[in-house]
């Protein structure tokens, strides 16, 4: 089965950094863009950032631009998330998801992880 699995996730003061990792299972996912979407109570999921395969290419939300930064390690089979100078809205439930192709709609994004909890307090 093909799986998605974070974990990274915590509670930390406006500020401070979290790194989150998805562990992606193996060459099941090879080719694929990475992306990670977060989700806050009573809002819809939204893009976060996403990474090519080769790492080549990374795109980010205007919200977390200079502050997020998206990397992966493919023979770990492994995406990270450097969380840095975490503000309250940054609150959310943070997913790991692949992609056959870079974008940000969800509908692009065929596989899911369960999520990872992140609260940002003042």
């Amino acid at each position: 089965q093909v799986q998605l699995v974070e974990s990274g996730g915590g509670l930390v003061q406006a500020g401070g950094s979290l790194r989150l990792s998805c562990a992606a299972s193996g060459r099941t996912f090879s080719g694929y863009a990475m992306g990670w979407f977060r989700q806050a109570p009573g809002k819809e999921r939204e893009f976060v950032a996403v990474i090519s395969w080769s790492g080549s290419s990374t795109y980010y939300a205007d919200s977390v631009k200079g502050r997020f930064t998206i990397s992966r390690d493919n023979a770990k089979n492994t995406v990270y998330l450097q969380m840095n100078s975490l503000k309250p809205g940054d609150t959310a439930v943070y997913y790991c998801a692949a992609s056959r192709i870079v974008g940000v709609p969800t509908t692009l994004y065929e596989y899911w992880g369960q999520g990872t909890q992140v609260t940002v307090s003042s």
